[in-house]
């Protein structure tokens, strides 16, 4: 990250004076941009949070429109949820404007800065323990893209190019291993053999959404467990958070990608690949989740492809930590010599269940948007 000198102080004066400022803490556990909680005392004495961030532009090269679609999803949303007689303000978050009228406050000594609402009486989750809490979450992306389901894509930017475009992943993938930059390309040869026997898979979801046979639509593209915020009370998630890569692109790329994270039976570096293998428990209950609360808007097509989405997506993180692997580590934080090695055979493996396991995965599906989905004939 680049360096960056500011004052806390400073930055919260750039913003309008929400009452008397009674302090502020920093939020340690993101690893990319720098948050803070801001306390202020107003008139009745009740004190108010405000979440103040500084976005990382090493990472978000375009932080205005990362902010433009930001302003724009977190609006529609909220429309919807006051629409449904919700609270906008614990299940959406709210962007506040710097006090010259603009989505953020940026200058060239204290870098890109934009405050947000702070959703008190709330736990995230980092670990899973039990299916309940990974059909929440479900539960909570899928409405989160049932809110966004007419979304206008057309006004939506995309930030970063070709985030989950994966032929292009692929293409970045050969070109390491004809590269071999790191000089460990035999180290990883049953990995890229591995690789290299899929490419066909890589393409299946592009041609279809070039076909017109997927549609377009509102993706988070971060969908991991703790970007689930969940309310403290009733222990249900009612807000998603961390919505710097809201892009266009498929809503099969969060599926797949919360499988992935989430029906993993060991962790992303697991060294005994024994360990590794999809839960169909855990599958199910998220694919119970998510077409409970999205599946009357989504297509046949998109509910259909639910299974293959976690393969393509654990196969896509697996080239992109091998493919790190063999440019020397440039990318991915790691803590030992293998660490993207071990990664990448991690997703392999679970690649290699997935496939082992495809027609339980596929019936799943079946069975549950036949169930949740009654007057649909999908299969």
């Amino acid at each position: 990250m680049s360096k960056v000198e500011f004052n806390v102080e400073d930055i919260i004066a750039a913003f309008p004076d929400y009452g008397e400022v009674v302090g502020y803490k920093p939020i340690t556990a993101g690893h990319i941009n720098d948050t803070y909680i801001v306390e202020y005392k107003l008139e009745d004495g009740s004190i108010a949070k405000y979440l103040l961030q500084r976005i990382n532009t090493v990472v978000f090269k375009k932080p205005v429109e990362v902010m433009e679609n930001v302003c724009g999803v977190t609006a529609h949303l909220r429309k919807k949820i006051v629409e449904n007689g919700g609270d906008p303000t614990r299940e959406t978050l709210t962007v506040y404007p710097a006090k010259d009228g603009k989505n953020y406050y940026s200058s060239e000594k204290e870098g890109f800065w934009r405050m947000y609402n702070f959703v008190d009486d709330t736990f995230s989750i980092s670990e899973l323990t039990n299916p309940d809490d990974f059909k929440n979450a479900a539960l909570s992306f899928g409405n989160f893209q049932n809110l966004l389901a007419d979304y206008p894509i057309d006004t939506l930017y995309e930030t970063i190019e070709n985030f989950h475009y994966t032929p292009a992943r692929f293409a970045t993938f050969k070109s390491s291993v004809e590269k071999n930059a790191s000089g460990r390309k035999d180290q990883a040869m049953p990995e890229i053999e591995f690789a290299l026997a899929r490419e066909k898979d890589c393409s299946v979801v592009t041609d279809l959404i070039a076909a017109g046979e997927l549609p377009v639509r509102v993706t988070h593209n971060d969908t991991k467990l703790n970007n689930v915020l969940f309310d403290n009370t009733s222990k249900k998630g009612i807000c998603i958070v961390d919505l710097d890569t809201v892009m266009p692109g498929s809503s099969l790329y969060d599926f797949g990608d919360s499988i992935r994270f989430g029906a993993n039976t060991a962790a992303e570096d697991e060294t005994d690949l024994s360990k590794v293998t999809l839960s169909l428990e855990y599958f199910k209950a998220y694919v119970d989740g998510y077409l409970e609360a999205a599946g009357e808007s989504l297509t046949d097509n998109e509910i259909k492809y639910l299974a293959f989405s976690a393969k393509l997506l654990t196969f896509e993180c697996g080239i992109r930590f091998l493919a790190d692997f063999l440019d020397g580590d440039v990318y991915f934080k790691t803590e030992y010599p293998e660490h993207n090695l071990v990664r990448a055979r991690t997703q392999f493996k679970l690649v290699a269940d997935i496939e082992a396991k495809y027609d339980a995965m596929m019936s799943i599906v079946e069975e549950s948007a036949t169930t949740i989905l009654k007057n649909r004939k999908i299969f």
